[in-house]
């Protein structure tokens, strides 16, 4: 029996186009400090993530350090928390512009 996918063999060796990132860990001060512009907002945890466009697991995710945001959700939550100066300034240090919604071959939706 032959065979075929999208017109390879079984076997054919396949080039991958996949890149390797290295997971970027964010400044320890920026998780609570998204934290607590939160709860200084009176903002619930589901409300922020439903404004700004995210689950509640990733926005999660970032107030507890584990995940930088993308430049997007920076400036998403930028807009929508009180941050002072250094609050930006920190927000706008752990932004990547490689991942997420700022990944260059990500289409808009």
């Amino acid at each position: 029996m032959d065979l075929r996918f999208e017109g390879l063999e079984i076997g054919e060796a396949v080039e991958s186009k996949a890149t390797i990132r290295i997971r970027r860990i964010p400044a320890p001060e920026l998780g609570p400090m998204l934290r607590g512009a939160r709860l200084r907002a009176g903002l619930g945890l589901r409300a922020v993530a439903r404004q700004v466009g995210l689950s509640a697991g990733y926005l999660g995710n970032l107030e507890a350090g584990r995940r930088c945001p993308s430049v997007a959700v920076a400036e998403r939550l930028a807009q929508l928390l009180p941050l002072d100066d250094n609050g930006r300034a920190i927000l706008a240090a752990a932004a990547v512009d490689d991942a997420g919604r700022s990944h260059p071959g990500r289409t808009a939706a």
